[in-house]
């Protein structure tokens, strides 16, 4: 019994996985052939994961992501926010500039963790929560990025993206198979791509290793 549970619980959470690739939606056909299973198996499971909000079928019949998975993503985003405090801290003191933690949510691009420098007077006021198209900002380049795959280059620089006069330098987060994210910082002023790059690289590093310790850049 406990072999045949652990393999309905792989399945759902594979099936879920399929849900969160895309917001087009996919049939019971179309996701049982993708997972391999029969079309009953796959009916009971999409039956169980509605039943506790985490899939929602539409008037086509397609299947999609159910509204239950926003609890748990409020839940995992403080999480999110205090594993990356101390290397944003770390950054945002040695750059003098704000320091963000960004995730991708679809399109755009979701500030979940900031950090200002506590020694300068003048610096970028970037809130959490702060909410961007992808294609914007330093941060969302090096979103994309990550979500096409592409290696280079390491580092993305913006100006006058998000905010006239701003500057921002951001690179992706690597060694996160569940979650796409990025890290930088936002300036008035220049920003030392020579000097403030490796900064960012390390902090980007450090977060990847606090989150998934397995990974080794």
């Amino acid at each position: 019994m406990a072999a045949e549970s652990a393999q309905t619980l792989e399945r759902g959470l594979r099936l879920l996985r399929l849900l969160a690739e895309g917001h087009r939606g996919r049939t019971p056909t179309e996701l049982a052939h993708e997972l391999g299973l029969s079309r009953p198996a796959v009916y009971r499971l999409i039956t169980t994961l509605q039943e506790e909000g985490f899939a929602r079928r539409d008037a086509e019949g397609k299947v999609h992501l159910g509204f239950g998975v926003l609890v748990l993503a409020q839940a995992v985003q403080p999480l999110l926010r205090a594993a990356a405090l101390p290397a944003l801290r770390t950054l945002a003191e040695r750059a003098g500039a704000t320091a963000h933690l960004t995730v991708a949510e679809g399109g755009d691009g979701l500030a979940v963790a900031v950090v200002e420098p506590s020694w300068t007077d003048f610096h970028v006021a970037y809130r959490e929560g702060s909410r961007h198209p992808l294609t914007r900002g330093a941060a969302g380049l090096a979103l994309l990025a990550l979500r096409s795959g592409s290696e280079e280059p390491a580092l993305h620089m913006t100006r006058d993206q998000l905010q006239e006069g701003a500057r921002g330098l951001a690179a992706p987060v690597r060694g996160l198979s569940d979650l796409e994210a990025s890290v930088g910082v936002v300036s008035f002023g220049e920003i030392d791509v020579d000097r403030i790059g490796p900064l960012v690289l390390t902090a980007a590093a450090d977060i990847a290793a606090t989150l998934n310790p397995d990974f080794h850049p």
